[in-house]
């Protein structure tokens, strides 16, 4: 769940690298950028409060 401007550093700060591998996995795609809490985390974060309870 990194941003596109967040590859290079997740690669070692290869910027060549990033480029080349969002060039082509960003060929043709659609991009949607999701904000908000993840649905996943926010039923776990609810089933440990109910485990706590």
């Amino acid at each position: 769940n990194k941003s596109i401007r967040e590859w290079t550093e997740l690669l070692a700060g290869d910027e060549v690298l990033a480029t080349a591998i969002l060039d082509r996995l960003l060929h043709r795609a659609h991009v949607l950028n999701i904000k908000g809490r993840s649905y996943r985390l926010r039923d776990l974060e609810e089933a440990l409060q109910r485990a706590h309870a």
